[in-house]
């Protein structure tokens, strides 16, 4: 069966203060007091019982003072207010820009650093579906800018380092993005390859690209690149990065806050935009 409503039923809600409860604690008190009294002085008259199994006059005077007093006590205490909760902020991360590629002016108020893996599926669909708004508002304009740094998932994309240390060698021949965009937009064809066939392939984006191929070559063996790769990997992992695209947004001066994951542009441009609202204060 179903309780009713509250608006089926004439109920009336009463409400006492703290201080009216007291009073009324106080009173019944007296009365009690004054009851024990008036029962005790007939029963000293008609009885042999000693006066310490009754309560006096005066007693009765000093209990009804020392309640009054408490009361007054309880009544001068200030009600402490309610503290107001604060939403809270996102975490503030410094973040090292190092000397990985840079899209966009590199003196932008903001930063977007991103951490990203090649082979990664979210981050294709990120560069499809976001990329170019953010580079439409915010990096065209002067707003912001974009530093991609390495971060290949080699226990569940194989062909990510290479394609890597493959990006970092275009970097050598400033066509980074061009080299970049390329290993995005081909994604599914370069994923799979073995490793003689990628290697074939990546020379032939090298070419596509507009790059010096033997140096492009020579370059794919360098160690010094390859530990360049390591070392955003292992920043990535300093700054808690667990998956790809990570991104951080802010400067240098005041730090980064984090956005994971292939977010729409919706979301970069709410934590653009408050990035920038705390820059433009200063």
């Amino acid at each position: 069966m179903s309780l009713p409503s509250e608006s089926s039923e004439n109920f009336e809600k009463i409400t006492i203060k703290k201080s009216t409860y007291s009073m009324i604690i106080i009173g019944a008190i007296i009365a009690i007091a004054t009851a024990a009294f008036f029962a005790g002085f007939l029963a000293g008259n008609s009885s042999s019982e000693s006066d310490s199994d009754n309560i006096t006059k005066a007693e009765l005077e000093n209990l009804v003072a020392a309640l009054e007093k408490n009361e007054a006590n309880v009544q001068a205490q200030p009600t402490p207010a309610a503290q107001p909760t604060q939403p809270s902020a996102p975490s503030i991360i410094k973040i090292s820009l190092d000397d990985d590629p840079v899209k966009g002016d590199p003196d932008a108020p903001i930063t977007i650093v991103e951490f990203s893996d090649f082979q990664c599926p979210f981050c294709g669909r990120w560069y499809t579906n976001t990329l170019s708004e953010v580079v439409e508002n915010y990096i065209d304009t002067g707003k912001a800018n974009l530093v991609y740094r390495d971060m290949p998932l080699t226990s569940i994309h194989p062909n990510a380092f290479s394609a890597h240390v493959a990006a970092e060698c275009a970097d050598e021949q400033n066509k980074f993005w061009d080299y970049h965009n390329m290993l995005f937009e081909k994604q599914t064809e370069w994923s799979r390859l073995s490793s003689d066939d990628l290697s074939a392939k990546l020379t032939e984006y090298a070419t596509t690209v507009g790059l010096n191929t033997p140096n492009f070559e020579s370059c794919l063996s360098s160690e010094e690149i390859k530990d360049e790769v390591r070392a955003d990997e292992q920043d990535a992992r300093t700054y808690g990065v667990t998956g790809t695209p990570t991104f951080f947004i802010g400067n240098e001066k005041d730090g980064f806050v984090k956005l994971s994951g292939a977010q729409p542009f919706t979301s970069f441009q709410n934590a653009i935009d408050k990035q920038l609202d705390s820059w433009l204060k200063f």
